[in-house]
């Protein structure tokens, strides 16, 4: 059997080698390119990101991210945002006193921590939401992050008469909860770095690249 293709979307942020590598390793085969037909035409796309939510919104609309995002999903194929790439599928995010307007995949704002030290740069655990097929094998690990903002709560309000199951829900804290990951239908996203993740991040995109 192929292996499932994957774009990595090159749009000027993220670490795009290290995830193009750790994929490879996860049973796919992988492109990192910013053409939004091949973004739109692969069996997966996974969204890095990593700096400012302003600077990654302006990379992502130059290859016409936010369009190729939304046409996929609307479809049912699957994305994976890693980082600021998860970010950006919220409404917004609040830097300095800046809002920016985020993919508004997920309601909500993407705001500073709350914390004695920021940014939180290190492994922590999560508390994996019950069933995840992401963390299949590794609700017990920890996962690498780098970070000062993050999704506070998840408001997304769950229709009982949609096909697609409820989203399951990722937790972290540091200083306070912040969402580390969610699932939701097609379209997933990790706070932290799974291609920083050693075994446990390599076993998460394993699991994603089984589904595709």
């Amino acid at each position: 059997m192929a292996s499932p293709q994957v774009v990595v979307l090159d749009y000027g942020s993220g670490n795009l080698r290290s995830a193009e590598r750790a994929l490879a390793r996860a049973g796919a085969d992988v492109v990192v390119t910013g053409d939004s037909s091949a973004a739109q035409d692969a069996d997966g796309l996974v969204v890095p990101g990593v700096g400012a939510f302003a600077t990654c919104m302006a990379g992502l609309r130059a290859v016409d991210g936010p369009r190729v995002i939304g046409r996929r999903l609307a479809g049912g194929r699957p994305v994976l945002g890693i980082c600021v790439g998860m970010q950006v599928l919220f409404e917004s995010g609040l830097e300095h006193g800046r809002e920016t307007e985020g993919c508004g995949e997920w309601p909500g704002v993407v705001e500073r921590l709350t914390a004695p030290v920021l940014p939180h740069m290190g492994w922590n655990t999560v508390e994996a939401a019950p069933g995840s097929a992401l963390f299949a094998g590794v609700e017990q690990e920890r996962f690498y992050f780098v970070h000062s903002y993050a999704a506070r709560r998840f408001e997304l309000a769950y229709d009982a008469s949609s096909p697609i199951p409820a989203p399951a829900v990722t937790w972290a804290e540091h200083g306070e909860p912040f969402v580390a990951a969610v699932e939701n239908g097609p379209l997933c996203a990790t706070q932290f770095h799974p291609e920083k993740s050693g075994d446990a991040g390599a076993r998460l995109l394993a699991n994603w690249v089984a589904a595709l």
